[in-house]
């Protein structure tokens, strides 16, 4: 969709089932695909209804190579599309949606001073902004089993706080994401059970994640731990709620020392 409003992910992949490893059905979910002989970057952005630059960007590709049994992680691109008027910039753009310049360029291929009237831009992690009388939440969250009622599944206390102390310094923002901030080489802890299906080190961009870990769980959603410092856990491991998986960091893009935490296919329990 255009005109400002939120991207939506496609239903899914339109390969088999055997294309995708551990990809749940919900649109927003993170997908593990392995290259298969004759595949294009293009052919498995339009399989997944993603871009280009989206794959590029999550892998860290140089040059956009890709060979036979390489291992790509899909991301469902977060952000907003927005139809170029007169007299944008994109600086304006980027203030408009709290998003950065660069990034917008980046993403949508575009030279520089080159904004024509009309185009439609992707515009990643940007947010539409809505009036809201809701003060910045300040209070330190470090309970377990909190749970915010709402549109969506009542999980019932399903996941534990992921960080071993820490304190909530943005609220929902990108997607269904909050920031915690604590100090470098604090432990982050997985929120619930699951299996581990992406550990990406390496202190790569990843999409802005850097260093992220992805765990699967049995109630069919996915939590996503980024910006870390140092992984403990690798793909195909299985964890216990509660286990300590890696260390809050600033890799990928981070201004300061936090953990980005998402919830993929409910909402996120801490996102007040």
């Amino acid at each position: 969709m255009v005109g400002g409003t939120a991207l939506l992910s496609q239903d899914g992949p339109s390969g088999t089932a055997a294309d995708v490893e551990n990809a749940p059905p919900e649109a927003t979910a993170i997908s593990v695909y392995t290259v298969h002989k004759g595949d294009t970057l293009s052919g498995i952005a339009k399989m997944f209804g993603v871009t280009v630059n989206t794959i590029k960007g999550a892998n860290d590709l140089q040059g956009g190579v890709i060979r036979e049994g390489d291992t790509l992680i899909i991301l469902p691109i977060t952000g907003v599309r927005h139809t170029v008027a007169k007299g944008d910039t994109l600086a304006s753009i980027a203030k408009k949606y709290k998003a950065d310049a660069d990034e917008i360029a980046k993403y949508n291929d575009i030279p520089q001073g080159s904004l024509a009237v009309g185009t439609v831009l992707v515009v990643p992690d940007g947010e539409l902004v809505v009036a809201t009388s809701a003060s910045k939440p300040s209070a330190k969250k470090t309970g377990v089993n909190i749970y915010r009622g709402g549109a969506g599944p009542d999980l019932g206390g399903y996941y534990a706080w992921p960080v071993n102390g820490g304190v909530l310094t943005q609220g929902l923002h990108g997607y269904n994401g909050i920031d915690i901030g604590a100090a470098s080489g604090t432990g982050i802890r997985a929120a619930a059970a699951g299996t581990v299906i992406i550990a990406k080190g390496g202190g790569g961009w990843n999409g802005g994640y850097g260093n992220y870990i992805v765990i699967q769980h049995s109630n069919g959603t996915q939590t996503l731990y980024s910006h870390a410092s140092k992984l403990y856990v690798s793909a195909g491991q299985q964890v216990a709620q509660g286990a300590t998986i890696g260390a809050v960091g600033r890799t990928g893009k981070a201004t300061g020392s936090h953990l980005h935490f998402e919830v993929r296919g409910a909402l996120n329990p801490f996102g007040i």
